[in-house]
């Protein structure tokens, strides 16, 4: 019986992933709802880029894809499932204070087409904040964790050490990464 290699790091990874979901919902869980709100009055960040033109269809229509994705993630969580990498198009339902515990975190609630809200723990000490309103709309890929709340999107920004599919977040013509 020979031992099957092992990927480093992949456990890890799985770990790190679902712990940040756990805490970013027992932070949210124990926040008071008046010390949830954030100001959205920061300045556009200089290292932000313009997103790319969005595909269309060869009719005009936007891309089935974040439809796919909003599907994908309906499973998910039916299934109790994380780890996905997913691309939505929501609106900001409300946006929260900062997650400052360990690395420092940008949060907001979206609400996807079907009504499902998730949670985004957007990394600003990798990418930078994005100046978001409720209301607005946002496109998000990102990692999606499982959590009784409907889940909790992150891994929205380039990764450092090139070992993780990279995810963003899009406002108002910006790219965030």
């Amino acid at each position: 019986m020979s031992a099957r290699p092992r990927r480093r790091g992949a456990k890890r990874t799985t770990i790190a992933g679902a712990a940040l979901a756990l805490l970013a919902a027992l932070a949210f869980e124990l926040a008071p709802d008046d010390a949830r709100e954030e100001p959205a009055t920061a300045p556009l960040p200089r290292s932000a880029s313009p997103a790319p033109a969005a595909p269309t269809a060869r009719d005009g229509s936007a891309p089935e894809r974040a439809g796919r994705d909003d599907a994908r993630i309906e499973e998910a969580f039916r299934e109790r499932r994380s780890g996905l990498m997913v691309a939505v198009d929501a609106r900001v339902a409300k946006t929260l204070r900062d997650d400052e515990d360990g690395s420092r975190h940008q949060r907001f609630l979206i609400e996807l087409a079907g009504g499902r809200t998730l949670l985004v723990a957007h990394n600003i000490d990798l990418a930078p904040r994005v100046p978001l309103a409720p209301g607005d709309r946002v496109r998000v890929r990102g990692q999606y964790e499982w959590n009784e709340r409907g889940g909790v999107l992150h891994w929205t920004h380039r990764d450092p050490a090139g070992s993780h599919d990279e995810g963003y977040v899009e406002h108002a013509g910006v790219r965030y990464e």
